[in-house]
């Protein structure tokens, strides 16, 4: 099983999902708490259930009775979580000045 691409997005997510391993959490809750648009969300969520590091199921609900469509719940699964924290204990983070560190100026004579 390869390790998906560790973008800032999909820490995002991650940590989103992290919070608390063992709550269902649906798309747009996922969105809010990483701060990212559902496009975005959607696509990194499919990445990580395909290398099995989540799990979804689809709320069972009727969406006429409801109101609304139906809602997809994903959860980290225990493996998942587990490579998803090594992971990102790994992963890039950019600095505040930028994504490589300042070299110190030659003082020149």
């Amino acid at each position: 099983m390869a390790n998906p691409r560790m973008t800032l997005p999909t820490q995002r997510v991650l940590r989103a999902l992290l919070d608390d391993s063992a709550v269902e959490l649906y798309g747009m809750q996922i969105a809010e708490t990483a701060g990212l648009p559902t496009g975005t969300v959607h696509p990194i969520l499919a990445r990580l259930e395909s290398v099995g590091w989540l799990e979804s199921r689809w709320e069972d609900i009727d969406p006429r009775t409801e109101g609304r469509p139906a809602r997809r719940f994903y959860r980290v699964t225990r493996a998942g979580a587990e490579q998803a924290r090594d992971a990102l204990a790994r992963a890039y983070r950019p600095t505040r000045l930028g994504a490589f560190p300042l070299r110190p100026l030659r003082e020149e004579h």
